[in-house]
């Protein structure tokens, strides 16, 4: 669909999205965009239609060097909902720090740049959180679909549905998908917004602190097709997240015994052999360091980077199994053979 096709949206608030605005909308919707000029289009018109329209919509452009900010712009011009934010590349923690720090309405919603909207979504969330007060963030299930909007399988979980679904799963997984959520502005702010050592993770590190002050659910309706594709970030860096989902998680324990979150002012996560110092527990470097790597051997961009030398050194502390000897062959697969040369030495020496 060309911008130009775009129809007024309907509105619960009856309001047309060039009509005068009031002071404070009810939703500001925030979107960090880094060269998404692929699927920004889409994502942006499927905000554009949503049928509650009583909300600004905050598009950062994150530096990027394609067309994003020229396709935002020619959103803007056409409807005063949207404030193009453009600047230097920061990447994405600042970014979204930026965009909470510049929402004025009191519901802030996330959306990505390669994602599309039902458009009842923003709906059926802020009549979710005015019907429970006690709930501070709402997420919903999604449809995976590809980069050509076809059907994506995928075997995750569904995301828990209740609070109490949440706490059971939290400490092993993240309970929400970032991009779905609406969360009420103040509180997460008071938490602390986004933590800027939790790169790739930053949002699961934010569920596991509002886990602890207020209550977070799910819409179990698909209210958003959620994108896969070769290049998205979420593909290039999960070994990073796996690693500081680990820490996130220490740090989440730590709080829940009433003991000060020692990350929580770090510029940067530590590195694996300084946890033990970190965190005053002998013995959780390495706890860490197994768990991280038997995660990582999925993984190609793991293996054929940071996550191959935990490996090595869960091998040497007597890691073994028949997973790891079929992670002799992936490596292959992965074209890096040499790596596969020294991970089937280090069994073999250490059986």
């Amino acid at each position: 669909m060309h911008h130009s096709e775009i129809p007024a949206p309907g509105s619960t608030a009856a309001m047309s999205p060039n009509a005068a605005r009031p002071v404070t909308p009810a939703v500001s919707v925030a979107m960090s965009v880094y060269n998404g000029e692929r699927f920004l289009d889409a994502a942006i018109a499927s905000v554009r239609r949503q049928t509650f329209a009583d909300f600004e919509f905050l598009i950062l452009d994150d530096g990027s060097n394609d067309r994003s900010v020229e396709i935002a712009r020619h959103h803007a011009a056409q409807d005063s909902r949207i404030r193009v934010i453009a600047r230097e590349n920061r990447g994405l923690i600042a970014s979204l720090n930026e965009l909470l720090a510049a929402a004025r309405a009191p519901l802030f919603a996330r959306m990505d740049a390669d994602d599309v909207c039902r458009q009842d979504r923003f709906a059926r969330q802020v009549a979710f959180l005015e019907a429970n007060p006690d709930h501070g963030v709402i997420g919903t299930w999604t449809e995976d679909i590809d980069e050509y909007d076809r059907p994506f399988v995928t075997h995750a979980p569904e995301h828990p549905v209740t609070f109490d679904d949440v706490l059971a799963i939290i400490e092993q997984r993240s309970p929400l998908s970032h991009p779905t959520i609406m969360a009420r502005r103040d509180i997460v702010r008071a938490v602390g917004g986004y933590h800027v050592a939790y790169r790739h993770c930053e949002d699961y590190d934010l569920w596991l602190r509002l886990a602890s002050v207020t209550k977070l659910a799910n819409i179990p309706e698909r209210l958003l097709s959620y994108r896969h594709y070769a290049g998205q970030i979420s593909n290039r860096h999960a070994f990073a997240q796996q690693y500081g989902a680990a820490v996130a998680q220490l740090a989440y324990r730590e709080r829940q015994l009433g003991r000060p979150d020692p990350t929580e002012h770090m510029q940067q996560l530590p590195a694996v052999e300084a946890l033990d110092r970190v965190f005053d527990t002998p013995g959780l470097s390495r706890q860490i360091r197994d768990k991280v790597a038997r995660g990582a051997i999925y993984s190609r961009d793991a293996m054929r980077g940071a996550g191959f030398p935990l490996l090595i050194d869960h091998v040497r502390d007597g890691g073994n199994g028949p997973e790891l000897w079929r992670t002799v062959m992936r490596l292959v697969l992965f074209g890096v053979p040499l790596r596969a040369m020294r991970l089937a030495i280090a069994l073999l020496l250490h059986i």
